[in-house]
Formats: C-alpha cells, sequence, structure tokens
C-alpha cells in the first residue's frame, strides 16, 4: 500500500475558463441589485491595470445579442459554466515572439 497515491482508475477534470464557454455571471450593478450576463467567455481584457471578463451576450435580451460586455473582475459576484469549450493548445507563428505589445 506504501504512500503513493493510485494513478489509476478516476481521473479529475481541471477547471478551465475557455475561451468559447458559455457562461453566466453575476456581478455587482446598484446598491441592492444585481447584474446577470449570459454568453460566451471572448478572454481577459486589461484596461489601465484593472483586469475584466469580456462576454458576448446572447439573445437572453434582443437588443444585446452580440454585445461585448466587460465585466471588472472585482465586480463578480458568482460565474456558472454553463457549457465548457474544449482546451486547445495555444499554437504562435514565431514561438520567440513574447506576445506583449507595449
Amino acid at each position: 500500500m506504501g504512500g503513493t497515491p493510485s494513478t489509476g482508475g478516476t481521473k479529475k477534470n481541471t477547471i478551465a475558463l475557455t475561451v468559447g464557454s458559455k457562461i453566466r455571471v453575476r456581478s455587482a450593478s446598484s446598491e441592492n441589485e444585481s447584474l446577470v450576463s449570459n454568453g460566451a467567455f471572448r478572454g481577459l481584457v486589461s484596461i489601465g491595470g484593472d483586469s475584466s471578463l469580456a462576454v458576448e451576450l446572447d439573445g437572453s435580451v434582443a437588443e444585446e445579442k452580440g454585445r461585448i460586455r466587460l465585466i471588472p473582475l472585482n465586480a463578480v459576484l458568482a460565474l456558472d459554466v454553463l457549457e465548457a469549450a474544449k482546451v486547445e493548445e495555444e499554437k504562435r507563428a514565431d514561438p520567440a515572439s513574447p506576445g506583449y505589445f507595449g
């Protein structure tokens, strides 16, 4: 039996918020209300050093369909992953390029 963990049998899925996943985000709105945003996760956006979730809104509210909503991470109250997109390995044309543009 020893002290080595078993690797056979069950494999736990890692939780990852991937681009294209269908999500529902509840975020702070006014003092007594929260804002619910349903749509597809499009990535993280940095504005002035603060990170925000980019969500492409679905048709829950007709006039908002396709709109990109940026939700500051410090305003997120809850995030539900309704349908996870598969994790794809990132492919870069030039592995030497850092991917950061200042």
